[in-house]
């Protein structure tokens, strides 16, 4: 597996995951965003809430699968070993992603978590992103 991610990634891979990574950063703030809009807590003129829920499901849709991608290429081509903080960080990030698709799926009495799952995914990916990308980006 770490030959394929080396060959997909044309040798670069912490290049690309750093820009994935922070693709996905981006578009975890603006979930954030279209989610108050969905709840009404923002009303802006141009979006209005049943447009904002379904985009801020399509993007959810979008970080779920580049996450998937980014934590798929951290696991097989760097490991354990080394992670530290942002192993830690990308398994409590991993774990909350999962919680959260469940209780999107599940609806119910869990839908009430989703706010909750919201701002802690985005901690999450924001903890994630500063002990990689950010510490890459930070030492050029």
């Amino acid at each position: 597996m770490e030959d394929l991610i080396e060959g997909l990634t044309r040798g670069n891979v912490t290049e690309v995951k750093v820009v994935l990574a922070s693709v996905v950063l981006a578009l975890a703030a603006y979930q954030l965003v279209l989610a108050a809009i969905a709840y009404r807590r923002l009303r802006p003129r141009f979006l209005e809430s049943h447009a904002a829920s379904w985009v801020h499901r399509a993007s959810g849709d979008t970080i779920l699968v580049l996450t998937v991608l980014v934590a798929t290429a951290c696991i097989s081509f760097y490991g354990f070993e080394e992670g530290g903080a942002h192993a830690v960080a990308g398994c409590v990030l991993l774990g909350l992603l999962a919680l959260k698709v469940v209780a999107v799926r599940a609806g119910g009495r869990l839908s009430r978590l989703l706010p909750l799952l919201g701002v802690s995914l985005f901690a999450a990916f924001a903890l994630t992103w500063v002990t990689s990308a950010g510490d890459f980006l930070g030492a050029g």
